[in-house]
Formats: C-alpha cells, structure tokens, sequence
C-alpha cells in the first residue's frame, strides 16, 4: 500500500531517501589495479569468474553483428531507426558554435568548439538490456564529431551479446564493441589494453561497481555522470484519470526496488483513486514484485494545498522525470527550476521520453537536477579559447598586466609582460 500524506514541511518527505549503496569502494579500486596492470588477460578472466563466459575474443565481430540484426523483429529496427532520427533531429540544436571577437584594435579573442575523440559507452547487459540506452548515448556523441565511438557490454554465459543491444549499436553507427562488463570494463576503457583503447571519456549506466568505478577512474577521464536509482515525480489535479496517473507511477517503479514515483496533487480524491488503481494494476505488472516494493517503500501520494505549492515541493525534491499532469501545463512550465526532464500534459508518459520523443533519457537523479543537466550534445565536445595580441596592443596594457601580477607576488608574470618593450 503506497502512503498518502498532507505535506507541511520538507521532513515530512525525508523518507523517499534511498539507503546509501554498498560500500564497494575496495572492490573496484583492486578491479582498476588489475587491468591497469594486466590488460586483457585481466579482462579474459573476470569474464570467467564474473559472467561465466569463456571468450576467446573481446571485440564482436562483423558477423555475430549481421547475425543479431538477422535475429530482431524488422519491426523493432524500424522503430529503432525512427527513434534515432527523433533523437538526431532534437540534439542537432544543441550543436555549438565557436566565435570570435575583434572589436579592439590589434586584438582577437576567440573559442573553438571541439569533439572529443574518443568516448567509450557503458551498456548493461542481462535482464538489464536497453537498447535506448545506446541511442541516446551514441547520437549526440555523433553529432558532436567524436573521432571514434567504443561500447562496451557484458557477454552471456555463451560469450554471446544480448541481439538487440547489437542491432541498437549498428542503428545507433557505434564503431567499435567489446564484450566486456562492469568496473573492469570502465577500467578497460579509462586506461586501455590490447583490445580496448583509451577513451577521453565515459558514459552509460550501470550497477554499483559500475557507478564506482567511474568515480574512481574521474580525473584520468572525463564521465557524465553518477547515475542513482530512476524517479518519477507527477503533479495532477482533479481532473486526471487516476489510471494513467498510477501507470506512470508504476512505469518506473518497475525499474528497480529503490525507484521513487511520487504523487503531488491538491485533489483528495484524486489521491485515494490513484491509490487504489495502484492497489489494482501492480497485480497484473510482469515486474509486480519490484514495481509493489518500489511503490510501499519509496513511492508516496502526497497532498498539497494547490499546484503552485507542488511545484515548489517538486523544485525542492528536483526529480529525474517530472510530469505536469493537467489541462495547462505551459502555464507552470516557467516555475519549474530544477528537474531532469518534463512531461507537459495528460497525453505525455514519461515512456515517450525514455524510447522515441527525441529528448534524452540519460538524466541527473538524485536530486542533482539542482545542478546538472541531461546528456546531450555538449557533453561530447570540449572549448578552446584563443588571444591575440599585435605589439601595438600589448604595449597599451603591458603595465597594468604587469601592476595586476605584482599584486599577487608574481614579478615573473610581470616582467613577461614588460620585457618586450624595454
């Protein structure tokens, strides 16, 4: 039974607070050392103690590619290929320009924008399969010009890769795919081996050794982000069917026992319907023992006064995915402050976003929508700034750089400047 409350202050919501992850720390610093030191015969064997699977190669070759696009339903690589256009046609407007500025005489000033060159994806692999994932990873780092795009995924026991996560990954135009998981994977591509080259930078979900490693590996490459477990946040008021607000509920409450869906509406009876149909669809879920879990441990109803109010709770809980489940979503769309992505109106489950609006689903959970943004187009490329100074310029200000650098003790930096001109 999902808990309903009338919220008067930001404690009474401390409880969707998930548990801190195992400590795993130890674990995956050891995991690092070894395939820094031992490459591939490193990779060879966690492959055997950890998916079971006796490889003989990492890299997928062309032909188990070609038989895993044989094995999917043409449908699914349809969908797959229209999802891709979606995502390609919404992050084409985030490609950045470089300027340039010459409004003094004898001085330019400027930024490049520049790809990345190599940039390694992290894709799950098992029950947690997802070949969006790979799209939306792999499509902005293409629109931005990284030189290569290396995946890695963890094999089955058979040494084989789950077909759809192929099929995704030749959509998707993913160059290079290695069957190798979890912190040994990030390990491999933050520091290279054989088989597996060096990337600039990390991105994907993944377990908590996944999510550690990255952590471990930050510094030595660059990564998106620490991923937590996924939330849902909808606000809606009288006039929403209480199904489709529980299905959204549950569409992420099925995720993993440690999702959040929280329900903020100013409706009393919308509440107790929704908690009901809660009551009556997770029964007939697949994943009714996760999704039951999530929703009695994490998930909550919870009364406000009015839809301004729950937009103030919700800039507070800065949720993953937040819907805005009404008749004028646009009207509140500029109070939102801090979330991962927005879902405006009653026609718009979070769904659409996970597989084929365009928008990205890589998102900052964990409250983190304070502060970061969704994966995008700009996390694959990096600036460049530019100066140029004629003599004729540097003389004009040679003595006040000069005078700043004596002020911070620095009489190197200022003869820098001057010594041109004595």
């Amino acid at each position: 039974m999902i808990r309903t409350i009338t919220y008067t202050s930001p404690e009474d919501l401390e409880f969707l607070k998930r548990g801190e992850a195992r400590d795993v720390t130890d674990t995956v610093r050891a995991i690092l050392q070894d395939v820094q030191t031992n490459g591939d015969e490193a990779l060879f064997a966690y492959s055997r103690k950890f998916d079971k699977a006796e490889l003989s190669s990492l890299e997928v070759s062309e032909d188990e590619i070609r038989d895993a696009m044989d094995q999917v339903d043409p449908q699914f690589i349809e969908i797959l290929q229209q999802a891709k256009e979606n995502i390609r046609a919404f992050h084409m407007h985030q490609v950045e320009n470089g300027f340039v500025v010459n409004d003094k005489p004898g001085v330019i000033l400027g930024q490049r924008v520049l790809p990345l060159e190599k940039v390694g994806l992290y894709v799950p692999g098992g029950t947690a399969a997802y070949p969006s994932s790979v799209l939306m990873n792999c499509v902005p780092a293409q629109i931005a010009g990284c030189g290569e795009i290396v995946m890695v995924t963890p094999p089955s026991a058979d040494g084989s890769v789950n077909p759809v996560i192929l099929a995704a990954a030749k959509v998707g135009g993913v160059g290079r795919i290695f069957k190798v998981g979890g912190a040994q994977a990030v390990a491999a591509l933050a520091f290279g081996t054989e088989s597996i080259p060096k990337v600039d930078k990390i991105v994907g979900p993944g377990n908590c050794f996944v999510a550690e490693a990255k952590k471990q590996v930050f510094g030595k490459v660059d990564i998106d982000m620490i991923a937590g477990p996924s939330e849902i946040l909808i606000i809606a008021d009288q006039t929403c069917n209480p199904r489709f607000v529980a299905a959204d509920m549950l569409s992420q409450a099925e995720h993993d026992k440690l999702a959040s869906a929280t329900l903020l509406t100013d409706s009393a009876e919308l509440a107790k319907a929704v908690s009901l149909e809660l009551e009556r669809q997770i029964p007939l879920l697949e994943r009714r023992e996760i999704a039951g879990y999530s929703i009695e441990n994490y998930g909550a109803i919870v009364l406000v006064k009015d839809l301004k109010q729950a937009i103030e709770v919700s800039n507070a809980l800065a949720p993953e995915h937040l819907e805005l489940c009404m008749d004028h979503p646009f009207d509140y769309l500029n109070l939102v402050q801090n979330a991962g992505s927005v879902f405006l109106g009653k026609n718009c489950p979070e769904p659409l976003g996970d597989y084929f609006a365009g928008p990205n689903h890589t998102l900052p959970t964990s409250g983190t929508a304070r502060f970061s943004s969704p994966l995008s187009v700009y996390d694959f490329v990096k600036r460049m700034q530019f100066t140029y100074y004629s003599a004729d310029a540097l003389e004009a200000v040679k003595d006040k750089v000069a005078f700043f650098a004596r002020k911070e003790g620095l009489t190197a930096h200022a003869k820098s400047a001057t010594i041109r001109f004595e």
